[in-house]
């Protein structure tokens, strides 16, 4: 009897360590990152994407689904100044699909502004996207949760950068700019980017060069969005 409880103790011991605890994912929050101010009085969100089968598959599996983290930092980063207008946010596609080998994510979204006589308007959209080997025939469930989480953070990552830059080049009469007061330069130790008035040409961080920009740009000096940190890479929290 002795013999058979001993046995039974070790298994016990054997099981509660072979099982790792799960991975906690925390929400993506971008809130550290300055406010874009928008020259309206409301700021409306919305999400239109409806994913395709496949795609609900895998965002099913995503600790962070694309979609919410979109309207998450939409919501964290546009802020209305109270002037009288409207601002409506849409996500356009939110998508996770494999192809092949690989998992590919791509982000799309629309800003529109509006004044409140209807007489002045104005949008841009932002688009991102990304690609990356898929996990194994063999990974298991969580696996699959760290890559997908990961492919979020990398498309996010990327569309505060091109969302805030296509708002500053398309948008930039409905932009609230604050002094450049107390700003940090470029290569400050701080490790920020400056959201200073675009030049004419810009390049978004990961080689994607833009077409150029139409129209004289803001000059320097006028003002600044803040500074945008350097997003640290895409870890599992």
């Amino acid at each position: 009897m002795r013999r058979l409880s001993a046995m039974a103790l070790a298994l016990g011991l054997a099981s509660c360590g072979g099982s790792p605890p799960p991975v906690v994912y925390k929400p993506l929050d971008y809130s550290y990152l300055p406010p874009i101010t928008l020259r309206v009085a409301t700021v409306n969100v919305q999400n239109e994407y409806v994913p395709d089968p496949g795609a609900a598959t895998l965002i099913g599996q995503d600790p962070e689904p694309p979609a919410t983290a979109l309207l998450d930092v939409a919501g964290q980063r546009l802020i209305a100044s109270g002037t009288p207008g409207t601002a409506n946010f849409t996500v356009e596609n939110a998508s996770i699909e494999q192809v092949g080998g690989n998992i590919v994510g791509t982000l799309t979204a629309r800003l529109d502004v509006k004044s409140a006589d209807g007489r002045k308007n104005g949008f841009t959209e932002a688009s991102v996207s990304h690609s990356q080997t898929a996990p194994d025939s063999d990974a298991t469930p969580a696996d699959w949760q760290a890559a997908l989480y990961g492919m979020t953070k990398q498309l996010m990552d990327s569309m505060n950068v091109q969302l805030q830059y296509q708002i500053q080049r398309n948008l930039a009469d409905w932009v609230v700019y604050t002094p450049n007061a107390g700003a940090a330069p470029l290569g400050a130790g701080s490790g920020a980017i400056q959201a200073a008035p675009l030049p004419s040409t810009a390049v978004i961080p990961g080689g994607v060069p833009n077409a150029p920009v139409t129209g004289a740009p803001l000059p320097l000096g006028s003002g600044t969005l803040g500074t945008l940190p350097v997003a640290p890479p895409a870890a599992a929290q």
